[in-house]
């Protein structure tokens, strides 16, 4: 097969992933709404479908202890446990456990098995009830037809067609191995990363590199899960209740098994992990090469895992599929879980190095130590962390459909007050307008503001964003990239603006200061626009509200913030090349490449850049496209300036002066082919360039306003 030019020159900046936001390649036209299709599903209907399957044992892949509950929620599970915190990117969204290379982790087996069983209810409920809703609706369901009463369910996830080529799941080029490089020199796992193996969900269950290491083991339960947003309660309680259910299958070691999906022979049609141990499945189903049930009751919910945990001495063995696991000390434990075929039949229950681990590390013990005292605290806990599990990448509790979300809204949820107000109408937006360009901040200030509150947003998990105004609050208002004093002086006069226009109210109707945010830079890009000799208007929707301390998790917050920003020329202080994290953030925010340019172009021409670093424009505030138009003279030549390769002085050829100061984020609009090309459009044609200029930027400043959908 011929190679792709990213394989050719792999130091290129790489432009591919943006192109998976330029077109949907699905089945489904632009007119199709999932959340109208949803809503038409009969859930209740679903729900008794899946619980029909529960118990419906096939021959060709059949039910341990005749329920697939145990197999359905390791199902959803791996689809939503995915997820990680610090770049918004994996869960359950998109049904990416059915797309490479996800799909032919590992940590799947088998799982391909899972997903045909629920084949035909897909095909029942149609586009009414996505892949990635079933995936985990099904998780939920399972826990419940095991006697586990749940703490609700949303729908609302859409399918992707492909997969998702903007996760980084580490260095490694071989599943099941752990490079050095995943670790930083105080052995903490890397950011983004969550999980600790590669083609692993979070950590390996023998111990770190297969080793019964407990130490080690609760060291990377802890980052992994934390990775995941769950904290030291949450993440035993994820534990101990998934491992309530089922068990893991090692029947022999994997020498057995066949090529996953992704390289499986075509007449097994996406099946993988053929496997030629004995029969194949039931007692000889080989999935993680560990063997046994954590305990006798595998498809009841009860308090036996915690019991067993902290009850009994355990000790490592070498299982029958050559894997590190725990069995009591002295055949302590009596009580034998029954076989998964036939219930005469006995399997001593066994304990992972994961499991043993929280039991030796003295914090995670004093959670099943609460738990085995108060069980409906367990309960509940489980309850909660498993509903966060399912639902973290999902935004905020708008986007939640189906009449089993419950009415409490959690702080993950990044909730928002609701208005006890009217709000502005064209008039009143018409008039702020005016006091803003009449107030002495700057065309660079206002929409450096703006933008500084909307580009949080990330369509990974729908996280960040304008609304809620949260860029006056803690962290974000003490960011390095926000310009903190610059911020607070912006922040005060907008404040006053606002106190003036409420105050002169005589009816309801007020302004949120996430409206009057957005507006300031939409009202600077319209008069910056005109200074240039284009009239434009760029479309304006309010009914944003100021969210408060109190619903702002301030270190779930730190996630979102900026190592770098490309866009208004903010490099901060990492290894990353500005450009790369450009990319990346042009990827979160939904851009395509040439979205990704005009913004970038017209942030540079409205000087809303840190510091000083106004490039290739002679007039600051006013929206032309001199920044593409003299990126591209040949009049100009560019001198490095510092060793880290990041600053660069820009010289007039003839003269030697230096007009300007750039830096990569820069350059590399000049210096990519791709980029190149689309530059080239806008430094020829500045009517476009302010026309799309305008599109985009109202896009960016609507991206979460979900309540316009």
């Amino acid at each position: 097969m011929a190679s792709n030019t990213q394989e050719w020159w792999p130091d290129q900046l790489d432009l591919e992933l943006l192109d998976q936001n330029s077109a949907d390649i699905g089945p489904y036209d632009e007119e199709f709404d999932y959340a109208a299709a949803f809503e038409e599903l009969d859930l209740e209907a679903v729900k008794s479908d899946l619980e029909d399957v529960m118990t419906d044992s096939k021959e060709w892949w059949p039910a341990d202890y005749g329920h697939y509950g145990p197999l359905f929620i390791r199902m959803a599970w791996h689809s939503a446990g995915t997820y990680r915190s610090l770049d918004g990117r994996g869960g359950a969204a998109g049904g990416h456990q059915r797309l490479p290379p996800i799909s032919s982790w590992p940590d799947n087996v088998n799982l391909d098995k899972a997903r045909r069983l629920l084949e035909p209810v897909k095909t029942k409920y149609g586009s009414k009830l996505s892949w990635a809703d079933l995936i985990v609706l099904a998780g939920n369901v399972a826990l419940e037809s095991m006697g586990f009463e749940t703490f609700g369910f949303a729908g609302g996830r859409e399918d992707d067609f492909r997969g998702d080529d903007s996760v980084d799941w580490g260095p490694e080029s071989e599943f099941e191995t752990t490079s050095p490089d995943r670790f930083d020199e105080n052995g903490d796992l890397k950011a983004p990363l969550g999980n600790t193996v590669m083609g692993l969900i979070y950590v390996n269950p023998e111990g770190p590199n297969g080793e019964p290491d407990l130490e080690g083991s609760a060291k990377n339960i802890r980052q992994s899960f934390s990775r995941m947003a769950m904290n030291d309660k949450e993440t035993v309680a994820l534990i101990a209740g998934g491992h309530t259910f089922g068990k893991v299958h090692g029947a022999d070691d994997g020498d057995n098994l066949g090529p996953e999906p992704e390289d499986a022979p075509i007449d097994l049609q996406g099946l993988g992990w053929d496997n030629e141990f004995g029969e194949g499945k039931g007692p000889d189903a080989i999935t993680s090469g560990i063997e046994g049930p954590w305990n006798a009751t595998p498809t009841v919910w009860d308090m036996s895992y915690v019991n067993n945990l902290l009850t009994y001495d355990w000790e490592p063995e070498k299982g029958p599929g050559g894997a590190w696991q725990w069995t009591t000390k002295n055949d302590e434990l009596d009580d034998a879980a029954p076989g998964v075929a036939d219930p005469s039949d006995k399997e001593d229950v066994m304990m992972l190095t994961t499991d043993v681990a929280l039991k030796h590390d003295d914090d995670f013990r004093a959670v099943l130590e609460e738990f085995r005292d108060d069980p409906d605290e367990f309960q509940e806990t489980f309850a909660k962390a498993w509903y966060k599990l399912i639902h973290r990448d999902m935004g905020p509790p708008e986007r939640f459909l189906g009449p089993e979300v419950p009415e409490e809204t959690m702080i993950w949820q990044d909730p928002l007050p609701e208005a006890d107000y009217e709000t502005i109408g064209d008039a009143e937006a018409a008039d702020l307008k005016g006091a803003l360009l009449d107030s002495e901040l700057s065309t660079g200030e206002l929409v450096e503001t703006a933008w500084a509150a909307a580009s949080t947003y990330r369509d990974s998990d729908k996280r960040g964003g304008a609304n809620g105004a949260r860029i006056r609050l803690e962290p974000q208002r003490s960011w390095e990239a926000n310009e903190p004093e610059q911020l607070a002086d912006v922040l005060s006069t907008l404040e006053a603006i606002q106190s003036e226009f409420n105050e002169s109210r005589a009816d309801d109707v007020r302004v949120s200061l996430a409206d009057l945010i957005v507006l300031g830079g939409t009202a600077a890009v319209e008069q910056a626009a005109a200074d240039a000799g284009h009239d434009v208007e760029v479309p304006f929707a309010p009914g944003r509200v100021d969210a408060t301390a109190e619903q702002t998790d301030v270190d779930s917050f730190e996630a979102l913030k900026p190592k770098a920003d490309g866009f208004r020329n903010y490099l901060g202080d990492t290894d990353e090349d500005v450009e790369d994290l450009m990319v990346d953030k042009a990827d979160l925010l939904n851009l395509t490449a040439s979205e990704m340019t005009v913004l970038a172009g017209g942030l540079r021409a409205l000087g809303a850049t840190y510091g000083d670093r106004t490039a290739f424009t002679d007039e600051p505030g006013t929206l032309t496209n001199d920044f593409f138009a003299n990126l591209l003279d040949m009049e100009y030549e560019w001198d490095e300036v510092t060793d880290a390769e990041d600053l660069y002085e820009v010289r007039d050829r003839d003269t030697g002066e230096v007009a300007w100061e750039a830096t990569r984020a820069d350059l590399v609009f000049g210096s990519n082919a791709r980029l190149r090309t689309i530059a080239d459009v806008y430094a020829s044609d500045e009517e476009k360039f302010v026309e799309d200029f305008a599109a985009v930027w109202s896009e960016v400043m609507t991206l979460d306003r979900f309540d316009l959908d």
